[in-house]
């Protein structure tokens, strides 16, 4: 019965981990910058991986898209690579640990179930871990925004949750003693 629930555990982990990264997605600000004047701030430029846009102190905001794929410097194209990657990845490993847990009724053997439940941990520590790694394109002038820390914080959680998920499974893999 502790299995199970380490299990339910792993799996809200994991499930809160993938929401959150799979939020950053469309969020705006992944970097931000601000011009002061004198008084106020005069500008705010902020960018995410689909657009760049200023914003001035009346609050009118300007943004242009990103031009086609092909002319988009490296860095971005990686970035936005990696992020669908990790909502895919998170997607499928919501799947398999949904078959894989020992609290539903598909999936076949125990054995079955615990590879299964094992894949799924490692679909989610890949999700979680490549989201990590997307502070590098920021630069220059620009501060972390808060699209990052709110990945950074989903991915730490998609990781735990893998982690949880593959630690769990110590009993689905037993070796049989052969005399």
């Amino acid at each position: 019965m502790g299995n199970m629930a380490t299990e339910i555990v792993a799996f809200l982990l994991s499930i809160s981990g993938w929401i959150l990264v799979s939020s950053t997605l469309p969020t705006d600000y992944w970097k931000v910058s601000s011009v002061d004047g004198t008084v106020i701030t005069t500008a705010t430029f902020w960018s995410n991986l689909w657009k760049t846009c200023v914003t001035d102190s009346t609050g009118v905001s300007n943004c242009k898209d990103f031009p086609s794929m092909l002319a988009l410097d490296a860095y971005i194209q990686v970035c936005r690579g990696l992020m669908i990657a990790a909502v895919c990845l998170g997607f499928f490993g919501a799947i398999l640990a949904l078959v894989g847990m020992k609290c539903t009724k598909i999936g076949g053997s125990e054995t079955t179930k615990a590879r299964l439940t094992v894949l799924s941990g490692f679909h989610f520590i890949l999700s979680g871990n490549t989201h990590i790694f997307h502070f590098d394109w920021i630069y220059g002038e620009f501060e972390l925004g808060a699209a990052l820390f709110i990945g950074w914080a989903g991915s730490v959680l998609c990781t735990l949750g893998g982690l949880t998920f593959c630690l769990s499974m110590s009993e689905g893999f037993s070796i049989r003693q052969v005399a």
